[in-house]
């Protein structure tokens, strides 16, 4: 029975190892949501404070406005009543002065000794018909009070009448924009309340996951295992998560198993063997340390850069290795880098000379790459004119936005990061920009160009995925050379005749001068399968030459 139950354990060994590495990613996702999670919680309520500042805002404009309308009306009413007053005043006055012009008369008549020769009849006659003219004025004078008194000027009618139809149109559009706002508060309290339900729900999920799964491995007992000591796992482990980790502890086990090996056997002359690596019996190991490795891969991409590429490089690599030891040692050598590359794919140099030399990559992608981390220090070293090695963030930032126009802002904000700066410190501070660039004795990058590197990456990827859904196809279906050549021209209206015909040629492989023109007939006789032709390109270098063009809004 104890020899079944260890059958078993060892039977269960694979599957409590995938248990770990399920556990690990199912973490690594609910972390990631969390993390998208609080980052929508927070833009939600970043965008509801700020929605209910407008609302108070507009509520306080409204406020003010009614309390100028008020006052308008209360300005109006004592402009009124001074006009009545002034009219009334007016009035009075104006009888005033036709008193005394009566009496003026009265007494000049009384006086000039010529009056008492007129007729007193006639002079009777005329004092009736005056009394009489009177009598009417004043009753016209009172039916004009009566029916104008309440009438106020046409001018300041007018004036008042303009004042309050903008008043009324402000208002009106203080309606509609509170009725907006109204509604984008519900839509967004509505998305509150689905944000939180999908909390909770992934909250319960975490809870079942956290109860189901397996404790998380304890790295602290490598310590004592790897050679060094506690000081080199801590060096080896540090800023990597488990899956780095596990292919530390790989590459820590295969080079003590490489170590160990004298000889390497032969893989045969079979048209799949690579030409490097075919040979009959066995090869010595020559044990090299991992720092000769990676010194032998430099040396041979300098001998290869220097020369024209005309041929494979594969059999580059292989004359390269008979012209530094040999042709009796250059096949153990060539057994000996390829065990060491194939191991290491934590080490930047190793692993891009393992992608290029096994055909995963064309070797214009590291090239290119090359001259693009050159060109960034040229440039760099030309906006430094004091030649002291040193840029302010601001101009490391501007070299950044001229050699890379096409990057978006928080990919530029990236670079400055890993190259050292922070949110909180000043555009004025100094940067070492050499040390950007610089190596450790490993051949590493440091983090800013580690960063470019992976940018390239990305945005070769999405450039791929544009392109794809351009297409509209499925990954099995056949697309036709006109189709890839239309939906490249549609995401990339800026590439050059010759760039894309260089695309189309890695895509369909075919040589650049067999491409058929647009115009010709056989065009849509060339046919792929799209992940094929995805995945040759994804091997080439492929850069954007220019925004996409934005589609006109009807």
């Amino acid at each position: 029975m104890l020899a079944h139950q260890r059958e078993k354990i060892r039977a269960l060994e694979p599957l409590k190892a995938k248990l770990v590495t399920v556990n690990e990613d199912c973490n690594e996702r609910i972390l990631a949501m969390r993390a998208e999670e609080r980052s929508e919680i927070s833009m939600l309520k970043k965008e509801k404070m700020n929605l209910l500042k407008i609302i108070d805002k507009k509520n306080e404009e409204k406020i003010s406005l009614q309390s100028e309308v008020t006052k308008l009306r209360k300005t109006l009413a004592e402009e009124y009543l001074r006009y009545l007053s002034e009219r009334d005043a007016r009035k009075i006055l104006i009888a005033d002065l036709n008193e005394l012009r009566y009496q003026r008369e009265d007494m000049s008549l009384a006086q000039s000794p010529g009056i008492w020769g007129e007729d007193p009849v006639k002079l009777t006659v005329a004092l009736k018909m005056a009394r009489q003219d009177l009598a009417r004025t004043q009753m016209e004078l009172n039916t004009m009070k009566a029916n104008f008194g309440d009438v106020v000027p046409r001018r300041d009618f007018e004036m008042q009448e303009k004042t309050n139809k903008d008043l009324q149109e402000q208002l009106d559009s203080l309606r509609d924009d509170y009725k907006e706002v109204c509604k984008e508060h519900e839509m967004l309290l509505q998305l509150h309340m689905s944000t939180l339900k999908e909390r909770d729900q992934y909250h319960s999920e975490l809870q079942e996951i956290q109860r189901t799964s397996t404790p998380r491995p304890d790295w602290a007992k490598c310590e004592d295992v790897v050679a060094g000591g506690p000081d080199r796992w801590h060096m080896l482990a540090e800023g990597k998560n488990s899956d780095q980790l596990v292919d530390v502890l790989l590459e820590e086990i295969g080079v003590g198993l490489l170590q160990e090996k004298d000889f390497f056997p032969g893989l045969g002359y079979e048209e799949s063997i690579p030409p490097f690596l075919r040979f009959e019996g066995v090869v010595e190991n020559k044990k090299p340390t991992k720092k000769d490795v990676i010194n032998l891969l430099k040396d041979a991409w300098k001998e290869r850069l220097a020369e024209e590429q005309k041929e494979k490089f594969q059999d580059f690599f292989l004359n390269f290795l008979e012209r530094r030891f040999g042709p009796a040692d250059a096949m153990a050598w060539a057994y000996t880098i390829f065990e060491n590359i194939k191991l290491f794919r934590s080490n930047e140099v190793m692993s891009q000379f393992y992608a290029v030399l096994m055909g995963k990559w064309n070797e214009s992608v590291y090239i290119k790459q090359k001259e693009t981390v050159t060109q960034l220090l040229k440039e760099m070293t030309n906006v430094d004119s004091q030649n002291e090695g040193l840029l302010t963030m601001e101009q490391l930032s501007t070299v950044l936005k001229s050699t890379f126009p096409f990057k978006k802002e928080e990919k530029i904000q990236e670079l400055m990061e890993a190259g050292g700066w922070h949110p909180s410190s000043s555009n004025a501070d100094l940067l070492n920009y050499h040390s950007l660039f610089a190596e450790d004795e490993e051949g590493q990058s440091r983090p800013f160009v580690q960063q470019l590197w992976e940018q390239y990456l990305d945005e070769k990827d999405d450039y791929l995925q544009e392109l794809k859904q351009e297409l509209g196809l499925e990954l099995r279906e056949k697309v036709t050379l006109p189709k890839v050549r239309e939906a490249l021209m549609t995401i990339d209206p800026k590439l050059d005749k010759q760039t894309l015909n260089s695309y189309l040629s890695q895509a369909f492989q075919l040589p650049v001068t067999e491409l058929p023109e647009e115009a010709e007939e056989k065009t849509e006789d060339i046919v792929i399968q799209l992940q094929t032709a995805l995945e040759r390109l994804q091997m080439a270098d492929i850069r954007r030459m220019g925004p996409r063009e934005q589609e006109p809004v009807s």
